[in-house]
């Protein structure tokens, strides 16, 4: 009789053997939420690749986050915060990083320019010949 391995299994066998798989699933899940904030859904795949680099008691000992603590984050409806998030990403190896958005419009014909800043102080004013306050 042939046994079958439930979706749980075969993800942990392959994240555990394939990290850079474990990586592009993971980043498939932030890249989930940013587009539809489903927090659930990432929390979810940031727990299957906690429990495959070795669960939440290793992380919490490498992190120094109490095991309930994670517990609770990952079954949490609300997201992470991001100083939480960076520990947790940092203790498997791994780091957040700020990319640009992809446009189909090319950015460079568009004119990104900065408006002047307005003193906080309506009493001070600068110069525009010397930058000199007044």
């Amino acid at each position: 009789m042939r046994e079958y391995r439930t979706w749980e299994e075969i993800l942990m066998e392959r994240f555990t053997s394939d990290w850079e798989e474990a990586i592009g699933y993971l980043d498939v899940a932030l890249e989930e939420y940013q587009e539809d904030g489903d927090t659930p859904f990432f929390l979810l795949g940031l727990e299957n690749v906690i429990e495959a680099q070795g669960g939440i008691t290793g992380l919490a000992k490498q992190t120094g986050i109490e095991p309930e603590v994670l517990s609770e984050m990952l079954s949490s409806e609300k997201a992470p915060r991001l100083d939480t998030l960076n520990t947790i990403l940092q203790g498997l190896g791994c780091r957040l990083s700020i990319q640009p958005l992809k446009d189909t419009n090319s950015s460079a014909d568009k004119n990104y320019s900065v408006a002047p800043r307005e003193s906080a102080d309506p009493h001070l004013e600068t110069t525009t010949e010397r930058g000199d306050l007044r």
